[in-house]
């Protein structure tokens, strides 16, 4: 997925020829956002975007499959704990031809021949498989509609009551593997990808509007580069000013919002913005690099080194 841009622009061996676009808007979220824009644009992409809404992924598409929303389905619901276990029922019928993702994808799956025996081959059949496959009293509680009590109680103490999956029960705070798995090594320094080119560190936190990229189609108002006065006054921009953030990957045009509350040599802009919320039609993932990390091939959001400048005077 952190490479989805390189995946569309690069692979031919063999080439990627179709795409299938499901709880996500990559367009918006995924690294280096110009590449990616180019690979949706290919004419000999065939773009499938399983959608409840129309996100910037779904104008590339080819076709555009209606989603069900958590209100139409079943869902199993854990806790962040997670202590506690609940079975989500739909609230309302399934609006219009929209479908969830088990239906759509068992009947995919049902039509290339690749369902193997006894594989679920629907959301009904697949809720069914999974309560069954539940320790009795828990299947029993959720079919019920009552909260079910997990082994140890409802309110566990750590390491008394319940431990860590590991063969002695312990945490182990410096794994061997990991500490080989990674090239620099656990809990090492590295440096700051930062250079006199492009020396402030863009962020992306969450803010009151959005925590990811969903609902980002609903009107906001202007989208502002939050700056510190200093970082501020070193470039000569004021409050409000229009401004270019940019590195070697791209740029975004907004205007400044100049504020003392963040730190000097960080920049931020919301986190889930869509490509209509800039003057230029550019988000903050334009900026970051599709570089993996050392361990887990996570995406580095915070590795964002980037410049600011007006720009009328770019």
């Amino acid at each position: 997925m952190n490479h989805l841009g390189r995946a569309l622009t690069e692979y031919d061996d063999p080439p990627v020829k179709v795409l299938f676009v499901y709880n996500c808007n990559p367009a918006a979220t995924v690294p280096d956002q110009r590449r990616i824009i180019r690979g949706l644009e290919r004419e000999d992409l065939f773009t499938v975007v399983f959608e409840q809404a129309m996100t910037d992924t779904a104008l590339y598409a080819d076709v555009i499959l209606p989603a069900t929303t958590f209100l139409e389905g079943y869902d199993f619901a854990k806790a962040y704990g997670p202590i506690h276990l609940d079975l989500g029922r739909p609230v309302v019928d399934a609006v219009g031809e929209s479908r969830t993702n088990a239906d759509v994808f068992g009947e995919l799956c049902s039509r290339l021949n690749l369902l193997a025996p006894n594989e679920p081959t629907g959301e009904l059949d697949l809720m069914l498989r999974v309560l069954d496959d539940l320790p009795t009293t828990i299947g029993d509680d959720l079919r019920a509609g009552t909260a079910p009590a997990p082994a140890f109680g409802i309110t566990p103490v750590q390491f008394v009551d319940v431990f860590p999956n590991t063969p002695d029960r312990k945490v182990d705070l410096f794994p061997a593997a990991l500490e080989a798995s990674a090239p620099a090594g656990l809990y090492r320094f590295q440096p700051d990808p930062a250079t006199d080119r492009f020396p402030l560190a863009l962020i992306s936190p969450a803010s009151d509007r959005t925590i990811s990229s969903t609902l980002g189609e609903l009107p906001r108002t202007d989208v502002k580069l939050l700056m510190h006065p200093d970082d501020a006054a070193a470039r000569g921009l004021a409050d409000d000013d229009l401004v270019r953030v940019f590195n070697e990957l791209g740029d975004v045009h907004v205007r400044l919002d100049v504020d003392g509350g963040i730190r000097p040599g960080t920049v931020s802009l919301p986190k889930g913005l869509w490509r209509r919320s800039t003057r230029n039609n550019l988000t903050g993932t334009a900026l970051v690099p599709d570089t993996l990390t050392d361990i887990g091939g996570g995406a580095c959001f915070n590795d964002a080194r980037v410049q600011v400048a007006s720009l009328p005077s770019a």
